[in-house]
């Protein structure tokens, strides 16, 4: 599903990650672990090939960022549900028609699009919401609404970036717990975070962003509570 070999990413001019060597395959759940301003956000870019790598190979959903065209990014981005920390809903339009306007832009004939909506919407426990407006809901469902909207087109992977940063900690597992829902159904699911709380609450495959790459990682106790312990190198 996805694989990265020997990849070199920068961004602004600066060394972010060095000789990653990673692959994930189809329908793991997965966390990458890391402080803010490690890595994390740049590593999903580069994942919808928003980051292009320096030196190396990225492969996902049978694209490669050594050969996709540029008229190509659309239809990889198009195999990928992406959701932010801060939500990115259209204010001006209502729960229903923000899922709505994904599907009208990639070219979902208009027939198909209520079911498509409707069972995204059930998928998130808001169903019953179509018609509100995001600035009247609360963060917590405004970011379901973000996962149903990166769902709506029935993505082979789904990355999540910080999807609890704005969220307290109730609200937080809550959102994990749905993010867990779509693992199950056979979604890739990749989530990018810094609480280190929320991955010792539902362990998964945890890679540690340290040293300009990533190790596989596990959730150990002390004194001030949970933290990752590296353990193997990736590369």
């Amino acid at each position: 599903m996805i694989s990265f070999t020997n990849v070199d990413l920068e961004l602004d001019k600066k060394t972010v990650f060095q000789n990653l060597n990673l692959t994930i395959e189809p329908g793991e759940l997965i966390y990458i672990v890391g402080k803010s301003g490690s890595g994390k956000t740049t590593l999903h870019k580069s994942l919808y090939m928003d980051v292009r790598p320096k030196k190396g190979e990225i492969r996902i959903a049978g694209y490669s960022s050594r050969t996709i065209k540029k008229r190509q990014i659309p239809h990889l981005r198009r195999k990928l549900g992406i959701v932010f920390q801060d939500f990115r809903l259209l204010e001006d339009r209502n729960v229903y028609d923000n899922l709505a306007f994904v599907l009208k832009v990639t070219g979902t004939k208009d027939a198909l699009i209520p079911a498509k909506v409707m069972h995204a919407l059930e998928s998130v426990g808001l169903e019953h919401s179509a018609k509100l407006m995001p600035l009247c809901m609360s963060g917590g469902e405004q970011q379901r609404i973000s996962i149903a909207r990166a769902l709506v087109r029935e993505p082979l992977v789904i990355l999540a970036d910080e999807p609890t940063g704005n969220l307290d900690p109730d609200t937080s597992l809550e959102i994990l717990d749905y993010l867990k829902r779509i693992h199950q159904k056979g979604i890739t699911v990749i989530i990018g975070t810094h609480d280190y709380e929320l991955v010792r609450h539902s362990p998964a495959r945890t890679l540690q962003i340290k040293d300009l790459n990533l190790v596989e990682s596990t959730m150990e106790h002390s004194a001030t509570g949970f933290r990752p312990t590296a353990s193997n190198s990736l590369s």
